[in-house]
């Protein structure tokens, strides 16, 4: 007994080391961004970022042990240079002071700088920063020369830029500041622990217009707050996919979601779910201009409803489970003037989401937010003021109504 005991023990602590390499690291996106090119008011007066340093505040849905930031040329039809990076942990979500202890400069494959081909994203090498989730993190970009503009417009937080290299100033005083996301398309975070995640696709609703500048009280900050809160799932990560006029068949501030689908959602490292908000745009630029035909009408309702089985097919593909919300009320919005017959077509696309068999579950923020007088108009405590988009009440309510369980 004594001699198989000795002989035992040697295994046993052999065995010790091998069980604690039984983790196996793997990246999941914190937080994304939609870039495209931007037009209008949205895009910044040629000269704005030449040869600048520009610092951006972006929060984590999720924790982990390494970061990796992955920028972006897709709108650009010249190789984007970089001439460096950095990244750190911001003191608050509305300034562009940093904690000096914690910056570090991004490397790609081991140099500084790099230059982005155009059209495509760049990942910098892995930083050991530890992430905690919902935490402000900064990140820097210094531009040679003057890039060409990929963004996001809708970012409902504010960017800052100086003049000169500024990737290890804590401060940045005397920063010029704007509310756009630039060349900044996600944060990767590497988790030991297994995770899951959440992608929001969606249209301005999903971007947060009309919620609070700096605030972070988009419905899907909401949700990530309630998966963080709850012990079991704060290893579901959130991102938020929205562009401000997205629709599901045409083009608007940005391409239209079946040409975004692959890249917004399915390449987003530990996809596992999607909840889809996409479609008033759709049923709102139908008559915007001038009425159509009941057959138009009908014809239209079924191409939104073709494009949901078309996302819905495509994600079942890559393992991803699609959770359908319905088309919130419009009536009353000045710029759609939605009618009688545009708020049918709108009871016609719910019904099909509400319908067993299509999507994998459903989340029902027209019931969440319609006014139970007037269900063909927002609830007024819910209404951000146009009739159309929710206030950040009701946005909270939005994210208060997804069940957690959904994600079990």
């Amino acid at each position: 007994m004594r001699l198989s005991f000795l002989f035992c023990l040697p295994l046993v602590l052999l065995a010790a080391p091998s069980q604690a390499r039984t983790c196996t690291p793997a990246w999941v996106a914190g937080w994304a961004s939609s870039q495209f090119r931007p037009t209008g008011d949205a895009e910044l007066p040629a000269g704005t970022l030449a040869d600048r340093t520009l610092r951006q505040i972006v929060r984590p849905s999720v924790s982990g042990d390494r970061l990796r930031v992955r920028f972006s040329n897709l709108a650009g039809t010249r190789p984007l240079r970089i001439a460096g990076a950095s990244i750190a942990r911001a003191k608050v979500a509305a300034a562009p002071t940093v904690d000096p202890a914690t910056l570090i400069s991004l490397r790609f494959d081991g140099a500084p700088e790099v230059i982005i081909p155009p059209g495509a994203d760049y990942l910098s090498d892995p930083v050991a920063l530890p992430a905690r989730a919902l935490d402000h993190i900064a990140v820097s970009i210094r531009y040679d020369g003057e890039p060409e503009q990929t963004a996001h417009p809708g970012s409902r937080a504010t960017s800052w830029h100086l003049p000169g290299d500024h990737l290890t100033d804590p401060a940045m005083a005397g920063a010029v500041s704007f509310d756009h996301w630039f060349h900044l398309a996600g944060l990767e975070v590497e988790r030991c622990l297994p995770s899951k995640l959440i992608v929001a696709l969606g249209d301005s609703i999903t971007d947060g217009k009309g919620s609070t500048t700096n605030g972070n009280d988009r419905w899907t900050d909401r949700l990530a707050e309630r998966l963080q809160a709850d012990p079991k799932r704060r290893d579901i990560a959130v991102v938020n996919q929205g562009i401000g006029g997205n629709r599901l068949l045409d083009d608007g501030l940005g391409p239209n979601a079946l040409a975004r689908l692959d890249r917004d959602v399915l390449a987003q490292p530990g996809v596992t779910h999607l909840i889809l908000l996409e479609g008033i745009n759709d049923l709102g630029t139908l008559t915007r201009d001038a009425p159509v035909s009941e057959g138009a009408h009908k014809a239209h309702v079924a191409r939104i409803i073709g494009a949901y089985r078309q996302i819905i097919a495509r994600a079942h593909g890559r393992g991803v489970k699609v959770i359908g919300a319905t088309v919130m009320p419009f009536v009353g919005n000045g710029y759609y003037h939605a009618d009688a017959r545009n708020e049918a077509d709108r009871q016609a696309v719910n019904a099909w989401i509400r319908t067993p068999g299509h999507f994998d579950a459903v989340v029902d923020f027209d019931r969440v937010t319609r006014d139970p007088a007037r269900p063909d108009r927002l609830l007024p405590a819910f209404d951000g003021g146009d009739a159309l988009h929710p206030s950040p009440g009701g946005y909270r309510a939005m994210g208060d109504a997804i069940p957690l369980s959904l994600f079990d």
